[in-house]
């Protein structure tokens, strides 16, 4: 007779990534590998600055991934403490980009 053996235990499904900014109290990290842009266009004024007042809604920046242009926008109103990457940066997943007051 063989010895009774449990069944594997179902593999816990892997959350699906990000698609906004993560925001864990008063930073904003990647949510993707990716490059960072501050403003729309090289020609064009950067979406934040430090010191700036943010509305909820407002686009902080842009990580483009695969020709793909993400949006990252503030999910509450914040002030800006520091921009910690420059235009056209590559950034990884979970790299910090900006810090509020």
């Amino acid at each position: 007779m063989r010895p009774s053996v449990a069944p594997p235990a179902p593999a816990a499904a892997s959350p699906a990534p990000a698609a906004v900014a993560e925001i864990r109290g008063f930073i904003v990290k990647s949510p993707m590998v990716g490059t960072f842009y501050a403003s729309s266009a090289p020609d064009k004024p950067a979406f934040v600055s430090v010191g700036q007042q943010v509305k909820e809604g407002e686009t902080l920046a842009i990580i483009e991934a695969m020709k793909m242009e993400n949006e990252m926008r503030a999910s509450h109103d914040v002030k800006i403490k520091e921009i910690c990457v420059k235009q056209g940066d590559s950034v990884e997943s979970g790299a910090l980009l900006i810090k509020f007051e």
